[in-house]
């Protein structure tokens, strides 16, 4: 009983987290997606194509249930799968990731949390696993990742939140001046710490 809950609660957060992570694209140009926000290129539409190939491939390979379609190249040095060409647009990427809970979810819903399961890209000795272990690492990724998101998304509008129904109306004013004072406070503990030194 204990299991079928904790598979239901992880899958569930699962799902949540998913459309947390499409919800920050709503509403952006197709430049605000794409466009590098931090120094190693991080952007929206990047953490989109990751983690919808990450999840193709633990859910997928690991269980022996490849992804029906081809995915792309994987933590290889250029970061392909952290970010969109020209050639992919939007609506590709977004498809794929929505295509990858429905192979996710199958393979979720088949098998119990103790199904074993193998990562060949995990070091000995732990590559042998089982389905309860990916899917809280899966979850984990898309909560990062998510979470990334937020903060991106935050920088380009000032959009911030879970969900539509989460969003609250932005004060400018009120969010400069909560702003102000924690940089007021970071200036004084850095000074009282040069004072101490």
């Amino acid at each position: 009983m204990i299991d079928e809950f904790a598979k239901d609660n992880l899958h569930g957060r699962l799902r949540r987290d998913r459309e947390a992570l499409l919800w920050k694209l709503d509403g952006l140009s197709e430049y605000d997606v794409r466009r590098p926000l931090t120094a190693t290129g991080t952007n929206l539409l990047g953490l989109v194509k990751h983690v919808a190939t990450v999840e193709a491939r633990y859910f997928g390979e690991v269980f022996d249930r490849p992804s029906p379609e081809p995915l792309c190249r994987w933590q290889d040095s250029d970061g392909s799968d952290l970010w969109a060409n020209e050639d992919e647009s939007r609506d590709q990427i977004v498809e794929f990731y929505r295509r990858t809970w429905e192979h996710s979810d199958a393979t979720i819903d088949a098998l119990s949390l103790d199904a074993p399961g193998h990562v060949p890209w995990w070091s000995e000795p732990r590559p042998n696993t089982n389905l309860f272990a990916v899917l809280t690492h899966v979850l984990a990724e898309t909560v990062r990742h998510t979470g990334q998101a937020d903060i991106l998304r935050e920088s380009i509008d000032g959009r911030t939140g879970l969900r539509a129904e989460h969003e609250q109306r932005i004060d400018e004013e009120a969010r400069a001046a909560h702003r102000a004072k924690i940089e007021q406070a970071a200036r004084s503990a850095a000074s009282i710490g040069a004072q101490n030194s």
